[in-house]
């Protein structure tokens, strides 16, 4: 016997089927499933218990023209899908922001920018009013997204010290202290012995990089010789660019000891050529990462010693922020319990982005 069509097949309930069940009026149910007041318990509960019964679900649609929400947040991330789905710091952020907005019955809509083309697009989707607020991270120094979010009246969390100074106003964001890790990690290698510590940083139109380059010049310059700047190689964070850097790094200071990478898969890129060059770890050269990125930290060869930051955390808080309203009002560095990214209470009229700067710790291993 041939199959009823699916619209017969699944009949979906209405609200009219509702207010039939609980013997009220449709405005009744349409008050109560929408969240609104005015409406006694005895006959609230009579609709959630019709709504139970019968499996009601809400239109989306026709609830937003309500409710003026959409129960969704977008995810920007400002990187390829090449490197979104290769690097394990994005989705440990993912899986924080998604486990909020879950457990809050939030959908995340994931935007990703390839390029100049996809930034219009998605300020164009954004101010289409699809969203209910968005997460933006792993902005670079020169990117017009700040200003297009800002413009598109989108509520906004950033992943991130902001580094721009554009007029948009106050940012909420949500960072670990990087200049602070980076402190730890280099006197961690001198603490060792070791006086000839190169820095393999990150993309340095990034503000991580930069902060993280800094603290490293900020313990460098504490010691007799200073900072050599032929023990400092860019990179970008990734294991290819560890490796490209580690290469030029040995051509121009073979007699290095100690390197301090900006995040985990630059020190696995250098922990590779130091293998084919016969070096060896920790004995010949020390190596220290950044992230404490699982279990890859552990699973290197030799198991990394790095400073930790807490990614997953850092994305719930982003998403709670967000839905808990921070971003629809100006932000107080104290309201978070937070400091600014260089250490100050983060009132400076020149720097008024604001938000929550989580602590980072060095996690031992056999590397360093």
């Amino acid at each position: 016997m041939r199959s009823p069509p699916v619209s017969d097949a699944v009949s979906r309930p209405t609200l009219e089927a509702v207010a039939a069940r609980a013997g009220v009026s449709r405005a009744t149910v349409s008050r109560v499933v929408n969240g609104g007041s005015g409406v006694r318990e005895p006959l609230a509960e009579r609709v959630r218990r019709a709504v139970e019964e019968l499996g009601y679900v809400p239109n989306q649609a026709a609830r937003s023209l309500v409710t003026k929400r959409h129960d969704a947040v977008a995810v920007v991330i400002a990187e390829p899908e090449t490197r979104v789905f290769t690097d394990p710091f994005f989705a440990l952020q993912l899986r924080g922001i998604s486990k909020e907005l879950t457990a809050c019955d939030n959908q995340l809509v994931l935007l990703l920018t390839e390029g100049r083309d996809d930034h219009t697009r998605v300020a164009r989707y954004l101010a289409g009013g699809h969203v209910d607020g968005a997460l933006v991270f792993s902005l670079h120094l020169d990117d017009p997204l700040p200003r297009l979010i800002h413009d598109a009246g989108v509520p906004t969390v950033f992943g991130g010290r902001p580094g721009w100074r554009d007029g948009t106003g106050t940012a909420v964001y949500v960072d670990c202290d990087n200049r602070g890790g980076a402190r730890t990690a280099v006197r961690h290698l001198a603490a060792l012995g070791r006086t000839r510590i190169a820095h393999l940083t990150g993309a340095l139109d990034q503000t991580s990089a930069v902060d993280r380059l800094d603290g490293y010049r900020d313990v460098m310059a504490e010691t007799a010789g200073g900072a050599d700047p032929a023990l400092v190689v860019e990179s970008d964070f990734t294991p290819a660019g560890g490796e490209r850097a580690m290469r030029e790094l040995l051509a121009r200071r073979p007699d290095v000891d100690a390197v301090f990478a900006a995040n985990d898969l630059t020190a696995l890129g250098a922990l590779r050529v130091l293998r084919e060059r016969g070096l060896r770890v920790p004995q010949d050269v020390a190596v220290v990462g950044f992230d404490d990125m699982l279990p890859l930290a552990e699973e290197s060869d030799p198991p990394l010693t790095t400073v930790r930051q807490d990614i997953e955390r850092m994305g719930r808080l982003m998403a709670r922020l967000l839905l808990d309203g921070a971003a629809t009002r100006t932000a107080t560095v104290g309201a978070f319990g937070g400091a600014a990214a260089d250490g100050t209470d983060g009132g400076r009229p020149d720097a008024p982005p604001s938000g929550v700067i989580l602590p980072t710790t060095l996690v031992r291993r056999a590397s360093a």
